[in-house]
């Protein structure tokens, strides 16, 4: 039975396992990219701005701007056991009985051999998600399109 558990450890896919957390990573950070660029289009609407009295102005006028995240670190953790044991049982029971005329002995005797294996495994990924402030040119460009007040 080790050998089995063996074999499927070293048929695991972690190369695979590691090309699919990348790939994720790249997909998770342009979906949080696209969120962030969706949130300033919507910071940049003035008519979902505020009215201060001197006419309505949008939020990202007002100095608000999107939050854009970054994935900086990624874990792939995995932890195998394994455990083996054996016990070997020897037992000898004798009897002896005597009567006046016939002597008589028993013996009793087992052997048993016992085998134990066990083998435990988990995994886990783990992800670190940080805030990073936007593109500084993004920001220019943003406040470019802004209407001027006076």
């Amino acid at each position: 039975m080790p050998t089995s558990v063996t074999t499927a450890l070293q048929d695991a896919p972690l190369p695979e396992l590691v090309k699919n957390l990348g790939v994720a990573i790249s997909q998770a950070q342009f979906a949080m990219d696209q969120n962030s660029v969706a949130i300033a289009r919507q910071l940049a609407d003035s008519e979902q701005g505020i009215d201060l009295g001197q006419g309505t102005r949008s939020l990202l006028e007002l100095g608000f701007t999107p939050t854009f995240f970054q994935v900086t670190e990624a874990v792939i953790e995995a932890r195998v056991a394994f455990s083996s044991s054996e016990t070997t049982e020897v037992g000898v029971a004798a009897s002896i009985g005597v009567t006046v005329y016939f002597v008589a002995a028993s013996v009793n005797a087992h052997y048993s051999n016992r085998y134990s294996f066990d083998a435990s495994g988990s995994s886990s990924i783990r992800a670190t998600f940080v805030a990073v402030p936007p593109p500084s040119i993004f920001n220019e460009i943003l406040r470019s399109t802004l209407p001027e007040r006076s």
